[in-house]
């Protein structure tokens, strides 16, 4: 482990969404700021979205972190559900034991909590992660919680978040209501290549390092390309790139380095090539061995004898080829004792 080689206390590159490492680019601190400022305004539903890794679940704890004093809480993560189950997992979120499949139960046990958390001057907050997954049946589930409200306030925040498919659903005919509930929505971009040298040192320094820059500015260019500024693979990147340069004993990872890591993480260098279509019914040969035939004259263009004659040899001779492959992959019939032909 390279964590004593660079005087690191924890892994800066870890796989958890560890708010304490959550970096804020440009991106990052509008999604955050818009966030919040739709709680503190009851807007209702919120939505986000982001590609895959691109640190969305880490900036809602964040976000959750903050209101943690002054409002309940629950997170969903379990998408892949039907509209009862989904219920099920809001209501272990808040604490509900009971084994109930009565939808109608359900829903009168959340709005009992729901008014119980107003009365105590709380708000609530629903976020539910990777909502991509949520069957169309369950968003319109998640739609009418909307119908928890008084006369003046919403009973609840509904953050959706989720990856670009999210923004696919909502787009659909069939759920123009939700997305019409949907004040505040927010897209988190990958980080620009000038901001991947601050992302790393950021998570470094939470993780104790104290010393001059790890990487050379050459080897932050060679990281942005590869990575294509996604958060995820920056610290998948970096973790390998600090482990290699422990290896050689290296105190900084330079363009050799890098160009080693992205070899070994390079999967299209991996993937096998596909296999050549086989003939049909062993008749056909394979496309690559039959020669296109020469093109034909356009119309209206006009050929000499000579031209003409050369033309149409050409043709009978691509016709010849191509019934002679034909006849070597046709499959010879076998030959029944004492018959001198084949059936």
């Amino acid at each position: 482990m390279y964590l004593t080689y660079f005087g690191l206390r924890e892994q800066p590159f870890g796989v958890t969404p560890d708010p304490r490492f959550l970096y804020l680019s440009a991106a990052h601190k509008e999604a955050l700021a818009s966030l919040y400022y739709g709680i503190e305004a009851g807007r209702g539903f919120l939505g986000l979205i982001a590609r895959p890794g691109m640190g969305k679940t880490t900036l809602l704890f964040h976000l959750l972190e903050k209101f943690r004093s002054t409002a309940r809480t629950a997170f969903i993560f379990q998408t892949q559900c039907t509209s009862r189950e989904f219920m099920r997992f809001l209501l272990s979120e808040l604490g509900y034991e009971g084994d109930t499949q009565d939808f109608v139960r359900m829903h009168e046990e959340f709005n009992r909590r729901l008014l119980q958390e107003a009365r105590a001057g709380n708000r609530f907050i629903v976020v539910i992660d990777e909502a991509q997954n949520l069957e169309p049946s369950v968003l319109e589930t998640v739609r009418l919680l909307s119908d928890f409200e008084t006369p003046r306030a919403k009973l609840l925040q509904i953050i959706l978040a989720g990856q670009p498919e999210l923004a696919d659903k909502l787009a659909s005919p069939s759920l123009s209501q939700l997305r019409q509930r949907i004040s505040i929505l927010n897209k988190i971009e990958p980080l620009p290549s000038w901001e991947i040298k601050d992302y790393v040192e950021h998570r470094l320094k939470v993780a104790g390092y104290v010393g001059g820059p790890l990487f050379t500015p050459d080897a932050y260019e060679e990281v942005g390309t590869f990575t294509e500024g996604i958060p995820r693979n920056i610290n998948n990147f970096c973790f390998n790139a600090l482990s290699l340069a422990c290896a050689l004993r290296q105190k900084v990872i330079d363009l050799d380095v890098v160009r080693e890591v992205i070899a070994d993480l390079d999967i299209s260098a991996m993937v096998t090539q596909p296999p050549k279509p086989a003939p049909v019914d062993g008749l056909r040969p394979p496309v690559q061995n039959v020669s296109s035939p020469p093109p034909v004259p356009k119309n209206g263009e006009t050929l000499s004898p000579a031209e003409a004659k050369s033309y149409m040899q050409e043709v009978a001779s691509k016709l010849k080829n191509w019934q002679a492959s034909l006849d070597q992959a046709r499959p010879t019939k076998p030959v029944r004792p004492g018959n001198t032909k084949p059936d």
